[in-house]
This record gives C-alpha cells, sequence and structure tokens, in this order.
C-alpha cells in the first residue's frame, strides 16, 4: 500500500515555473506556430496551464505511450497506445511531458517523431529525474530537477490515483 508523502513542490513553485517556461517558449518560436505535442495521460495538466501561458499561436495533439504500467519502476518496455491526428511533416514540434527518468520511454517517442520529419522537434519536460537516466534524451525546456523519488500530484499518478493534487509529492510505499 502506498501513501502520500511530503510535497517536493508547492502549487505556487509549479504555477511559477510553468508561466516561465510559458514566456520562454513564446519568445523562441515567436515567428512559428508549433504543434504542442502532451504525452497522455501524465502531461495533460501540465499542458493544459503552459498553453494559457503562451503568446505564439500552437495546435496542440496527443500521444499515449506506456513504460510503467501500474508499478512505480520503469518496465523497459514501451508501448505506443494511440497515435497522432496531425501529421507533424516539415512543423516544428514541442514534446510536453510530465517527467524525464530513465529516457526509455522519450528516447522511443523522439525515433517515433523524427521519422516523420518534422522541421524541428523539442522537449518540454515538467520534472527532470537525471539520476534514472539510462538513455541520453535532449531536454530544451526543464522545469525542475528532483531526485530519484517517484512522484504524484499535478497529471502525475500512482495506479492511476493521485493526479488532482495541485502540488507534487513523493509517494511512501507502506
Amino acid at each position: 500500500m502506498a501513501k502520500i508523502g511530503a510535497v517536493l513542490i508547492k502549487e505556487t513553485d509549479i504555477q511559477h515555473r510553468v508561466k516561465e517556461l510559458g514566456t520562454k517558449i513564446s519568445a523562441d518560436y515567436q515567428t512559428y506556430q508549433p504543434v504542442m505535442v502532451g504525452i497522455l495521460r501524465g502531461a495533460f495538466v501540465f499542458l493544459s496551464d503552459l498553453l494559457r501561458h503562451l503568446t505564439v499561436p500552437v495546435t496542440v495533439d496527443f500521444i499515449t505511450i506506456a513504460g510503467y504500467g501500474d508499478e512505480t519502476k520503469h518496465s523497459g518496455v514501451v508501448r505506443l497506445l494511440s497515435d497522432l491526428n496531425t501529421s507533424i511533416e516539415a512543423r516544428d514540434v514541442i514534446v510536453v511531458e510530465d517527467i524525464v527518468d530513465t529516457g526509455l520511454t522519450l528516447n522511443y517517442l523522439l525515433e517515433i517523431l523524427r521519422a516523420r520529419k518534422p522541421n524541428s522537434l523539442t522537449v518540454c519536460t515538467l520534472l527532470d529525474k537525471r539520476d534514472q537516466r539510462q538513455v541520453a534524451v535532449p531536454l530544451t525546456y526543464v522545469g525542475f530537477q528532483i531526485p530519484n523519488q517517484f512522484v504524484v500530484g499535478y497529471g502525475l499518478d500512482y495506479r492511476q490515483e493521485h493526479r488532482q493534487l495541485p502540488y507534487i509529492a513523493i509517494l511512501e510505499e507502506v
């Protein structure tokens, strides 16, 4: 059984950082109309808030991939569960991810997207857990570096629970 532990990142800190990321992306894409690709399900809250801080026109699409299932450790197997509805060929694409840890899931996704010949492909992640990295992946926009702990809240879940928390907390196994 698992329970919510200490708050790692407060709601106010998240909202402040998301606004900063939106400002930076808007400055970088002043003359572009990027496609924001949200990775479901974890990134939907982050992407929703991030969109509200963008001042450039964007289109949004979603892709669903899985590497965890109901566990707290990456399974090592990544599966594409649902694909984009938008063509990204010759488009500027920003992948929006909730957390990057091993890099396996993101690397798999980036390979799929590169094969579709986008003009550019960048990554915006709310959380970066570098201590877990097994595969090097390029991260252009990073909200927070976090320690090697399993976290929930602000869209991140454990067995589909705790996404609704407005902050990010450590999940304690009991």
